[in-house]
């Protein structure tokens, strides 16, 4: 009797598990444009890293200097939610035009997750050590791959949807 309510009860947690994941999916497909851009957190911008931020990678900053620049942990949690936003950009456009670079969409989602994992290594970091070396490397390895990503969306923008480009380059 344990066993099958057991059974029932996993059943029930796996179908709703897909039930959410569906309607997820379902939800991030009818997203808009504007919707994603009107996403995007403006608090802090690498700009302040680089001179040529979203047209060129790389970062005119040292570790410790871009650590002051970010702000410490609240920029590094803006750079962790705007990946996810160009990540689900990147999907918006590859979802839309038929002749977007395979290549530089899983070029754009390796980029996210790793941004991601650099951001939540340097915040566990600092919630023990306090802005050491570690976090300040973590935190400068997130930025750099953040502008490199943010100049790759848009690339991506200019090529296959140059109209867009002044919003998106106006929401970062």
């Amino acid at each position: 009797m344990i066993l099958l309510l057991l059974q029932i009860a996993v059943i029930a947690v796996v179908a709703l598990c897909l039930g959410r994941w569906r309607s997820g999916v379902r939800r991030r497909n009818a997203q808009s444009w504007d919707s994603l851009l009107a996403r995007l957190r403006p608090e802090w911008s690498a700009r302040e890293l680089s001179d040529h931020f979203l047209w060129k990678e790389g970062l005119s900053a040292t570790p410790d200097d871009a650590w002051e620049r970010m702000e410490g942990p609240r920029g590094l949690w803006v750079i962790y939610q705007n990946a996810r936003v160009m990540l689900e950009m990147a999907d918006y456009a590859a979802r839309n035009s038929d002749t977007v670079d395979c290549v530089l969409l899983a070029t754009l989602r390796s980029d996210a997750m790793q941004i991601r994992v650099y951001v939540l290594m340097a915040l566990a970091q600092y919630a023990f050590s306090q802005a050491g070396e570690g976090v300040r490397v973590n935190a400068f390895r997130a930025a750099l791959m953040y502008t490199g990503m943010a100049a790759r969306i848009t690339q991506l923008l200019q090529d296959h949807a140059a109209l867009i480009v002044p919003d998106f380059v106006a929401a970062m």
